[in-house]
Formats: C-alpha cells, structure tokens, sequence
C-alpha cells in the first residue's frame, strides 16, 4: 500500500483526498519508481481544485513531476537503484503522476537525475524552473544578445518567473521582472531582477502597437499580458510564450509581426524531445545557484497539497511548493 492524492470524479464535480492504495492499481509502464519528491505547478493546481479541465481521465493521481529511485525496471536504460525524475508527458492529465508514493512509468519519459542536484533540488525547481530553462534557451538559440536591450520577465514572482531572472541574469541579460506589489522586490532582486514593472501595467486591454521597449520577453501569463508584451517588443526583438496564468486568449493583430519583425516563439515543456530537454536540464545544473533555491523553494506534505492548490491558484503562492509524499 501507498498514500497518494486521489482526485475522483463525482455527480457534483470531483472529490479530493489522501488515499491508501495498492501497487496493482498503478497504470502500465516499463519502470516503477519509489517517490521522493514532486513539486506544486499551475496546472496541478488547476487539476486539484477542478478549476481547469485538466484531468482527462478518472480517477487521477495528480503532480506532473517526480523525482525517486527505480524500484523495478523492464526498460533496458534503466535499473533498480537508478535516481530519475519526470516532468510533463501527460502524467497527472491522463496518467497517475506524482503526488504519490509509488510511480509507474514509461522508461522513455525519464530524465536521469542531473548530479548537480539533489531530489529536492531538482523538484525546487521542477516543470517550472526547467520551462524556464527551455525559454532562456530559445531566445539564445534565435540570437538574442543582453546588448539588444531589456528582458522582460512576467509572471514574477511566480516559480517560471522566478527561475528565468536567475538564468537571464547568469547570461548577462538586464531583466525587468513583472511584480503585483512592492514586497516582490526584494526576493526578485535576489534573483537578479534589475528593475520592476507593475504587473497591472499589462494586464488589461491595450494597443496592439506600442512604443518599443523590450528586446525580448519570456511569458507565462498569456492573455492581455502576452499581447501587450509583444506590442512593445523591439524592432525583431523576441518573445517566447509558455503558460496561460491569465488566460490562453491572444487578441492581438499581425502589426508587431510584419513591422517590427517580432518573433513569437512557443514552449512546450509537456512533449519536448529528449535533446532540447536534456540541454534544458544541463543550463539548470551549470547556471542555477543551487543556494538560491532555498529562497525559491518551500517543502510542504503531501496532504498539504490540498490547500496548496487553492493558494497557487489564487495567487498566493511565491516561488516553488516541494512536495515530500512521505511526510
């Protein structure tokens, strides 16, 4: 037996709980895992307060990371003992994931876990902290340079937000975090935020062209905050887009695109190939300081995920939530 976070479907809704239960009840996968740790993001929130359709098939196990040790393995790139973590493939949406003892998995989905981090570490900074690290990668993949201007970071101080001010700043970039009030300055500072914008500046309605400011940006926000961004993104500045904190509409018009030669590029961080996820993970351990996770990070028990979900949801949340499934 193993405890895990149950979300089942019910006349009314869903219901969610801590519940007891048994190893034959995992899905089918290739590798068994005893998990450590998993960490609280958005879209976890989402499938534990029902408040977005992400649960696809019932009932769920809900956590979209993990990270353990393969307890019993029929894929050959891995055996007991091996330390592996996970991030996305659907787990949590349509496969049990990893807010729970026991994890089954496929093999292919595996990351092994990076020697620069510890479990905790690597669920500090989990799905968020490593979008972020595909989203840094893509602007200097596409040839952006801290000389072609400011860097714009929303969704501050948020764990996506807060893990791309510290690798923007490692590259020598000038970042402008998106902040609700005052009291995120300091915490973004210490990530290496060099200058603040209220978040409400770009959150309603505006222009679809703007005066220019940034040269390039990394969304997590979507809706009129990804819109506005991109209206005042620099002549072929770039702005990748990753997540949907304010919504997944984008009224925007084609102007930024076919004047200025703005580029929009997406993130996903869900099906991501090995290749660009593995670099993802490999800039994490060689440009993250590790001690700042401990300014990013908070540990909480698995039944706290409950009430987690609903603070993240509501905003309330700052950094990242690590999840220890055996406390």
């Amino acid at each position: 037996m193993f405890s895990a976070i149950l979300i089942e479907k019910t006349d009314d809704g869903q219901k969610v709980s801590v519940s007891e239960l048994d190893e034959s009840q995992l899905p089918e996968g290739d590798v068994t895992i005893d998990v450590e740790y998993s960490t609280m993001n958005y879209k976890d929130g989402l499938a534990i307060t029902g408040d977005g359709p992400v649960v696809r098939r019932w009932p769920m196990v809900p956590g979209i990371d993990l990270v353990g040790t393969v307890s019993d393995s029929s894929n050959p790139n891995f055996a007991a003992g091996d330390k592996v973590l996970l991030n996305g493939w659907g787990v949590g949406e349509v496969h049990w994931g990893g807010f729970a003892q026991k994890a089954r998995l496929k093999g292919d989905w595996l990351v092994k876990l990076p020697s620069a981090f510890t479990g905790a570490q690597a669920m500090g900074i989990g799905t968020a902290g490593y979008t972020a690290s595909l989203s840094v990668d893509a602007l200097i993949n596409f040839g952006v340079k801290p000389e072609d201007g400011e860097v714009l970071v929303t969704g501050t101080p948020g764990g996506v937000g807060s893990v791309a001010v510290a690798l923007l700043k490692k590259e020598g970039f000038t970042v402008v975090a998106s902040i609700g009030d005052d009291s995120e300055k300091d915490y973004l500072t210490g990530l290496g935020a060099d200058s603040f914008i209220n978040r409400s500046e770009l959150s309603d309605a505006g222009k679809p062209f703007q005066k220019e400011r940034w040269g390039a940006v990394v969304d997590s926000v979507g809706s009129h905050t990804l819109a506005n961004a991109i209206a005042q993104t620099k002549y072929r500045g770039t702005v990748t887009a990753c997540g949907l904190a304010q919504g997944s509409d984008l009224a925007t018009t084609v102007m930024p695109f076919i004047l200025r030669g703005v580029s929009l590029l997406g993130i996903d961080s869900v099906m991501c190939p090995q290749k660009p996820r593995q670099a993802a993970w490999d800039r994490l351990g060689r440009d993250l300081d590790i001690s700042l996770l401990n300014t990013i990070a908070t540990e909480i028990s698995l039944a706290e995920t409950i009430q987690g979900a609903r603070d993240l949801i509501d905003g309330k949340i700052r950094g990242r939530l690590i999840v220890d499934v055996n406390r």
